[in-house]
């Protein structure tokens, strides 16, 4: 496996580095860190040039000193420092090149502890690449997992969404870990269904469609759990999870993104707002 991380010198790039650690040990992927520089464009002035190439300089030090404490961690690193308009742009160019699996980044500060938040690069990430992107929640470094120890994936209840399971069982596969399936049920979708007994039927029959997915998937792999969270709101039954140290939570794309391209939909970015584990979140299948 390899991973790309999006870094910069500031808290969130160190959770970004800190679950690309755990993940790195976990799967034995090789990580590639890279810091993008703001493009200067140049008006004339005579010392832009100057100030871009400083702040390159600068980015190779700070970079430098990220794959130090990866290579602490027995983590096998390399960094890359470019300049580009987005750094967005500049890090899925970069990790379509290397053919990473994951992009990795940490999320906003501006948020409550422990939980994600969007943040201008993660935003347009979560909105445009075609290869998984894993989040760090706000605070990771601080208390940082040393391995990825399960893997929950939270599947759709309707056939028109988006499905990461398979992406799940793959991911669990790779490091023998255990997985289970995660369907949460709120009050909010029971006008869409016509009645809470015909929702908790539709509930039932995902759950059940999403056992046999997971049957075929993993013929001698040990049984997958299967988890339903219920409650009056998304929030609501979100609160009545037990997150244990290690976790992670794979959650598909919207139905509305491009086929292989991440778009967030309105229940994934709830769901972010409302854990404090590592999420991926995963391009739409074709």
């Amino acid at each position: 496996m390899h991973l790309t991380v999006g870094y910069l010198a500031t808290p969130t790039g160190d959770d970004g580095i800190a679950l690309a650690s755990a993940l790195a040990r976990t799967f034995d992927a090789t990580v590639d860190v890279l810091l993008v520089v703001r493009e200067e464009l140049p008006d004339g002035h005579p010392g832009r040039a100057e100030y871009q190439q400083l702040l390159v300089e600068r980015g190779e030090q700070w970079v430098s000193r990220a794959v130090q404490r990866l290579a602490a961690d027995g983590v096998s690193a390399e960094s890359t420092v470019t300049v580009g308009e987005s750094f967005a742009q500049s890090l899925i160019d970069f990790a379509t090149e290397k053919s990473s699996d994951l992009i990795v980044v940490g999320g906003a500060r501006d948020g409550f502890f422990g939980r994600h938040t969007i943040g201008p690069v993660a935003g347009a990430l979560l909105h445009s690449s075609p290869i998984p992107v894993a989040l760090a929640p706000r605070g990771y470094a601080e208390d940082p997992d040393e391995v990825i120890e399960a893997v929950t994936a939270a599947v759709p209840t309707r056939a028109t969404d988006d499905n990461p399971l398979p992406f799940a069982i793959t991911l669990a596969s790779a490091a023998q870990l255990p997985i289970r399936m995660l369907s949460l049920v709120s009050a909010e979708y029971v006008t869409e269904a016509g009645s809470a007994k015909a929702l908790r039927q539709l509930q039932v029959a995902a759950v059940e469609e999403n056992l046999a997915v997971a049957a075929r998937a993993l013929p001698d792999a040990p049984e997958v759990q299967s988890l339903v969270a219920d409650g009056m709101t998304l929030e609501s039954a979100l609160k009545k999870l037990n997150w244990d140290d290690g976790d992670l939570l794979v959650v598909g794309s919207s139905r509305f993104a491009a086929p292989k391209r991440i778009f967030l939909g309105s229940t994934a970015a709830r769901i972010l707002a409302g854990v404090d584990v590592p999420v991926i979140v995963v391009p739409r299948s074709e």
